[in-house]
């Protein structure tokens, strides 16, 4: 916006180029928008609202020696609890997903949001992995189903499973490996 205004109000009779007169107006228009718009854009109405909860706060803190709760705030100033908590969280900092949130106490180093809440793993994969599992297991037969949920997902041995199905655990383990095998080979397909 600075260019395009250093441009509309250049005149050649200056005697300087362009480029002396704009940079002035551009950093001048980059210094306003963030104090007067901020990282995020807020409302006028909100920005007053916060400043006259901050006052009224301030007041109450000076007059009581304790903080005003919300509902007394939209009690004196007229207005709903969710207006009141939309100014207030409007008025905060913005926070940066990069800054230290907090110190390890183990070796003093800083720990900074982004690193609280990435880990290592890819969690689309993990997703899709057990979609597809989910969908190979839905297509065995029952008995292969039953075989590889107790196995799997019960956490059964195979003579456990045996037990169970009335079969021998040889026969469990020969099923086991057949299932596993086939599905295998359907991932590498895919």
């Amino acid at each position: 916006m600075g260019f395009i205004k250093s441009i509309k109000r250049f005149d050649l009779s200056y005697d300087v180029k362009l480029s002396t007169y704009a940079v002035p107006y551009m950093i001048g228009e980059i210094k306003r928008y963030i104090r007067d718009d901020g990282p995020v854009k807020v409302s006028r109405s909100i920005k007053e609202l916060g400043i006259k909860i901050r006052e009224l706060q301030k007041a109450y803190l000076d007059k009581k020696g304790e903080d005003i709760d919300i509902s007394q705030i939209a009690k004196e100033l007229k207005t709903s609890k969710e207006d009141i908590i939309l100014a207030m969280e409007a008025s905060n900092n913005v926070e940066s997903i990069e800054s230290s949130t907090y110190t390890n106490q183990k070796d003093g180093n800083c720990i900074s949001l982004l690193e609280t809440l990435s880990n290592d793993k890819d969690e689309e994969d993990i997703i899709a992995n057990k979609l597809t599992i989910k969908q190979m297991i839905q297509s065995l037969e029952t008995r292969d189903k039953e075989i590889i949920l107790l196995r799997f997902y019960k956490e059964k041995t195979q003579a456990q499973v045996a037990k169970i199905l009335g079969i021998t655990q040889v026969q469990v383990s020969r099923i086991e490996r057949r299932i596993l095998s086939n599905m295998r080979s359907k991932l590498i397909e895919a």
